[in-house]
């Protein structure tokens, strides 16, 4: 199975696992929950699904890797302590709480979150001390004498001996207690996610063109050579880096991430000619409905390769407009919550609304400090957060200091309903400029179209691009919520070509010969 399906299959599991009855009971006894073994290829997202899972299911997650645990880490340590059996004091051996067992509960202590995933990475990796005890722990949830809590799910994860000397073989024993899924690397479901996380679009369009370079394992005279999807996602922060610095990227610092020659001097020579595309057709142009004359001849006459690499440094900027549209919009929703409290709360001066302030961004903050302990706050989550807090702690600033500026309809900021009428003003305010920013977008999308059209008619292009807004969480999201005419228009079109295109290849089908 690919990534994805690994990470839906686990997603269900946790869930089943953690399903109670009308007494609040776990439907499945512990004894019962096999612990999850993802068996796959290094660097193919298997810790990334991990966190997904925990911040979709909103529980929290521990994540251990067990190629540095020795027995006594993972197992506790002996000390002495004396107890009274039957009248009689005696000494016997006790051992401390496991290292990996206490981190769960701090987890459940500092995030408040009682129920969440132990994620064990490189579990076949374990030390020959450690090996005997992986039994018990397997089965009954149990590290030395401390059990792991209820309500946490056992997943765990390693690499196929063939990637790792370490690997140690689990036997048959080991096998009928867990539930094994094989994850192989698969391109299409790692694009979506790397389009999501907006990885380099230098990267991502590479990949459509040389789709066997996305994972590479080969032995080679001079050892293994390998590219991952984790050594690409690592590369696409470097180049943005890199860029920004506009510092020249080199086969030097690519090596440095896909350790595959061939990789190395194709991705690099493509990252060049890339970079040339961009300047050459000047894309804010082309979004902004003024393309150049040349850019329109040379899109048309251009090889399908060059298209492909156009069209996607052009959805590439208009997705990521759309992202940063659709976050401002869950952001302001999001501050709609504090502000309707300050308003409930009747309070009727200035010193009141600055301490209800306070106290709602330090609120958010504790939130915001549960959700990380737990990890199981995303990205997303995190700077929809961070933009609620600028807000609440910049607002709160101004009425302190009383340097409001200008602001119609209060005549009196020293009141409660003044001070309120200036939090609402300002809400407004971004209210008001997220409309002009979606404006913006929509206009962008209608002049990709354009392009589209005169460059490349209807050709195997547009239906690239109707495909790629269709898929894409962020476009997709955007066109449903602000409507896009263009997108519509072309998407029906489309699937009246591909209803025809059904009828006759069953017409087809019917011909004798």
């Amino acid at each position: 199975m690919n990534i994805k399906q690994a990470k839906d299959y686990i997603k269900n599991s946790v869930n089943l696992y953690l399903k109670k009855d009308e007494f609040g009971e776990y439907r499945v006894p512990v004894v019962r929950q096999r612990p999850i073994f993802l068996l796959g290829a290094p660097g193919i997202g298997k810790t990334a699904i991990m966190e997904q899972i925990a911040q979709e299911l909103g529980i929290a997650l521990v994540a251990y890797s067990m190629t540095h645990h020795t027995r006594q880490s993972a197992l506790g340590l002996p000390f002495i302590t004396e107890k009274n059996y039957g009248g009689k004091t005696v000494s016997v051996s006790e051992y401390t709480m496991s290292e990996i067992i206490a981190s769960v509960y701090e987890a459940m202590e500092q995030s408040g979150m009682r129920e969440g995933i132990l994620f064990l990475d490189e579990i076949n990796c374990v030390s020959e001390t450690l090996a005997p005890s992986m039994l018990q722990f397997l089965q009954y949830k149990v590290f030395g004498r401390h059990q792991v809590p209820e309500g946490w799910v056992i997943v765990t994860a390693g690499n196929p001996p063939e990637y790792n000397k370490s690997v140690r073989e689990f036997d048959v024993v080991t096998y009928d207690r867990l539930k094994v899924l094989s994850v192989e690397p698969d391109f299409g479901v790692w694009k979506a996610y790397a389009v999501e996380r907006r990885l380099h679009n230098a990267i991502v369009n590479y990949l459509d063109l040389k789709k066997e370079h996305f994972y590479v394992m080969e032995m080679t005279t001079k050892g293994r050579s390998y590219v991952t999807a984790r050594g690409w996602e690592d590369l696409s922060e470097v180049l943005y880096l890199y860029e920004e610095e506009e510092l020249p990227v080199e086969e030097t610092l690519v090596g440095q991430y896909l350790r595959n020659d061939r990789v190395v001097k194709e991705f690099t020579a493509y990252y060049d000619l890339y970079v040339k595309y961009k300047k050459d057709y000047r894309i804010e142009e082309i979004l902004a409905g003024c393309p150049s004359v040349q850019a329109i001849a040379r899109a048309k006459e251009a090889a399908f390769d060059e298209r492909l690499s156009l069209l996607g440094m052009l959805l590439d900027k208009v997705q990521a407009d759309m992202s940063d549209v659709c976050g401002q919009a869950d952001y302001l929703s999001d501050l709609r919550n504090p502000l309707k409290t300050i308003k409930a709360s009747g309070d009727v001066t200035i010193e009141q609304v600055i301490a209800r302030l306070d106290k709602l961004a330090e609120g958010r903050k504790k939130q915001m400090e549960a959700l990380q302990m737990a990890n199981s706050l995303s990205d997303a989550d995190r700077r929809k957060h961070r933009k609620v807090l600028r807000f609440l702690e910049g607002r709160r600033k101004e009425l302190f200091v009383g340097d409001v500026g200008e602001y119609a309809g209060v005549t009196d900021i020293t009141t409660g309903e003044g001070a309120f009428a200036y939090l609402k003003q300002q809400y407004d305010a971004e209210v008001a400029k997220l409309r002009r920013e979606t404006s913006a977008v929509q206009e962008e999308l209608h002049f990709l179209f354009a392009f589209a059209e005169e460059a490349f008619a209807e050709g195997n292009e547009m239906l690239i691009l109707v495909t790629e807004l269709t898929v894409n969480r962020a476009s997709a999201r955007f066109i449903a919520t602000f409507g896009s005419p263009d997108y519509q228009r072309h998407n029906q079109e489309l699937m009246l070509s591909e209803r025809q295109d059904d009828l006759k290849a069953q017409i087809a089908a019917l011909e004798l010969e």
